[in-house]
């Protein structure tokens, strides 16, 4: 006989709405009656996979997982989620932000795009406040004009300006290029050489028929080598941030352009600068703008798997010193193209970057203050109720600030990595890799933005910890 406490609920929310249903009903199951519903949902989610129900069979392994945590479970949702995510993102054309100063190269290595015969259909996008860039030469050798504004080149590439709003023109290009027949293998969208990438980026998380067509790939930012550190160094008014800084910033990959201007020396000294404001991007050195388009097209930057990869790779490289609690940091400053560590002891460097119990917190300056890197390292666990009023706070109160963010994180209870990544206040999050047999369970952070202040970051974030 049910108690009268037990919440009133209609036999058709068990599978029309699941996990409503258990967070409603859970708190009064006895434990044989969990493990009962959680065979059921588990079973449920095979048949639904052999109708090819895939996002619905993930649900219900999800649900049958929170009734009763079971490892088998788990790894079988993850199975079906990787399977089902690599299979729905094979069907999305991956699209990438060109962004870099004017002069920087971008039009020379879209005008090779355009003329190479590469043997991918790629789509090319100005948008409206970008450089009339594409060479009339080029445009004379078209094959066909597939619409006003929109050109198709000889070699299977598009050309298009989007006048107006970006979601309407990218739409308006899927509709002309599904609609022949003829799939796109990539789409590159330039933008004006004084442009914040961000909008553009957020484009892709905040329409529905964008993200249902198109992923976002990644965000390459051409720098002319030249000339770079001038736009490093341009002091700006108070308020206003360095749009040089900004996209070096926001980059997954780097083109150092123009190479044969400038020399050795000088570009190990651009380079060194450039990884100080962005230290996990990839620079390639080149002239003319001649890369391989496999630096540029399907790099899947905003892939959580990728993140999960940079994070446990690249993150927190030891320069410094450390105590017997093996905390530690490290502090570099990017000023008058000249880089150095903590100790060459900074006039005006705080250095009180220590966490408390294990945890360490990296920051990496720019000539533009307001610019930073802020790295956070614990060996402690997070209580996932804590994390998530810590992400957030974050994205609440920080993300019109935040320009890049991510992390891999050991939570409470959780036997995969809790991995995330948000571009100003659009987030993403998923349970990736179980956390191997020896492997030490840790939190890795890393935020990129402007006006972020690392002991604010951290002491945030020490609320969250075990």
């Amino acid at each position: 006989m049910r108690s009268p406490d037990f919440p009133p609920f209609e036999p058709m929310d068990i599978l029309r709405n699941p996990t409503e249903f258990v967070q409603r009903v859970s708190p009064a199951l006895t434990g044989e009656e969990r493990t009962q519903l959680s065979n059921l949902y588990a079973l449920r989610a095979e048949l639904l996979v052999g109708l090819g129900a895939g996002k619905r069979a993930i649900l219900d392994l999800g649900v049958a997982v929170t009734l009763s945590p079971d490892e088998k479970l788990a790894q079988r949702r993850q199975e079906l989620e990787t399977t089902f995510t690599s299979s729905q993102s094979l069907d999305k054309v991956p699209t990438t932000i060109i962004t870099g100063f004017l002069g920087a190269g971008k039009t020379t290595l879209l005008n090779h795009i355009l003329s190479e015969h590469h043997g991918k259909r790629i789509a090319i996008i100005e948008n409206e406040f970008g450089e009339v860039g594409i060479d009339d030469s080029l445009l004379q050798l078209k094959s066909s004009v597939m619409e006003e504004n929109v050109i198709e080149m000889n070699n299977g590439c598009i050309c298009c300006t989007v006048r107006g709003d970006l979601i309407t023109g990218l739409k308006k290009l899927h509709k002309q290029t599904a609609g022949k027949g003829k799939p796109l293998d990539a789409i590159l969208i330039e933008t004006t050489g004084l442009a914040d990438p961000a909008p553009v980026a957020q484009t892709f998380f905040a329409d529905d028929f964008v993200q249902s067509k198109m992923r976002l790939d990644g965000i390459l930012t051409v720098v002319d080598a030249k000339h770079c550190m001038e736009h490093l160094r341009e002091e700006k008014p108070d308020g206003v941030v360095n749009e040089a800084v900004e996209q070096v910033a926001f980059a997954d990959r780097i083109l150092l352009n123009k190479t044969d201007l400038v020399t050795a020396e000088y570009l190990d000294e651009v380079e060194s600068n450039l990884r100080a404001i962005s230290k996990n991007s990839l620079i390639r050195r080149t002239q003319d703008s001649k890369v391989d388009l496999d630096f540029i097209i399907g790099i899947q930057a905003f892939s959580l798997d990728n993140v999960l990869e940079q994070v446990n790779e690249n993150f927190l490289q030891e320069n410094g010193h450390g105590d017997s609690h093996g905390e530690g940091h490290e502090e570099g400053h990017v000023e008058h193209g000249h880089a150095h560590g903590h100790a060459d002891d900074c006039d005006g460097c705080d250095s009180d970057a220590h966490g408390h119990g294990g945890a360490r917190t990296t920051m990496t300056h720019t000539h533009d203050y307001r610019i930073t890197s802020v790295g956070i390292q614990t060996d402690r666990e997070v209580r996932k109720e804590e994390l998530d009023n810590f992400l957030g706070w974050l994205m609440r109160v920080k993300g019109p600030d935040l320009y890049r963010s991510k992390g891999v994180l050991a939570v409470q209870g959780m036997p995969r990595k809790f991995v995330f990544q948000a571009v100003h206040m659009q987030f993403g999050s998923d349970q990736k890799d179980l956390w191997k047999e020896g492997e030490k369970r840790c939190c890795k952070l890393v935020f990129i933005g402007k006006n972020l202040d690392r002991k604010e970051l951290n002491a945030k974030f020490e609320e969250a910890l075990l």
